[in-house]
């Protein structure tokens, strides 16, 4: 059923805080397979790109050597692997919300907008981390990065959501926190809120942006304007 809005969130740095855990997961595989260990402040760009891509990023440039003795894409499979399974048997130690999104998730149900989910993080560990934070049920829709055969920022990752939550593209808004989030929204052709001090290493004045919001506090403001 269309609805009057919709509305698209990222995950990771956007509804949830995600970093303390997956850092910590990180680090964790880090040190199993021989790796050296990496400070928040080091990553923290990069915990809201997936799995393979955060574990990749952090280690095969700066662990060639030790890769010459491996065959590289056992390993990476191995480490990804391990990564997801610790990971999620500890999704939520001191993971939490980012300020004022559950009261904002509950004005929006009181107002019949349309929400759902648009992450990279994989579909399972997703869903299993709204639930646990007690969030899923203001979602209608939840599309990780292997929900598709694409993931943000192709535009389909988005537009798909839409079309699968039967809203209109020319009534939603996408919601974020990295220049992925950014490119996504600009690729789909939506508005875009950028919330500040996300997970990425890029200035705000690098990425394009409708809104620029600090947290989740008084954001129905900036809806109600396209209501």
């Amino acid at each position: 059923m269309s609805q009057k809005f919709t509305i698209l969130f990222d995950l990771d740095g956007t509804l949830v805080d995600t970093a303390p855990d997956l850092i910590i997961a990180h680090n964790h595989v880090m040190k199993k397979f021989g790796f050296q260990t990496k400070e928040p402040n080091e990553i923290k760009a990069l915990v809201g790109m997936g799995a393979k891509t955060m574990m990749g990023k952090t280690i095969w440039n700066s662990a060639k050597e030790e890769l010459k003795k491996i065959k590289e894409k056992d390993i990476k499979s191995a480490m990804v692997k391990e990564f997801i399974k610790y990971y999620g048997d500890n999704i939520l130690i001191k993971s939490k919300l980012i300020k004022g999104v559950k009261e904002f998730l509950v004005w929006c149900s009181k107002n019949k907008i349309s929400m759902g989910v648009c992450t990279n993080k994989q579909e399972h560990l997703a869903v299993d981390l709204l639930k646990k934070i007690k969030i899923n049920n203001f979602f209608e829709y939840v599309a990780g990065g292997n929900t598709f055969d694409f993931c943000k920022p192709d535009a389909r990752h988005l537009t798909n959501v839409i079309e699968i939550m039967g809203g209109d593209i020319k009534k939603c808004i996408m919601i974020g926190d990295s220049e992925v989030d950014a490119l996504s929204a600009q690729n789909a052709s939506l508005p875009f809120i950028l919330l500040e001090d996300g997970y990425t290493n890029i200035k705000t004045s690098q990425m394009k942006y409708d809104h620029l919001i600090k947290d989740f506090a008084d954001l129905d403001k900036i809806i109600k304007k396209y209501l």
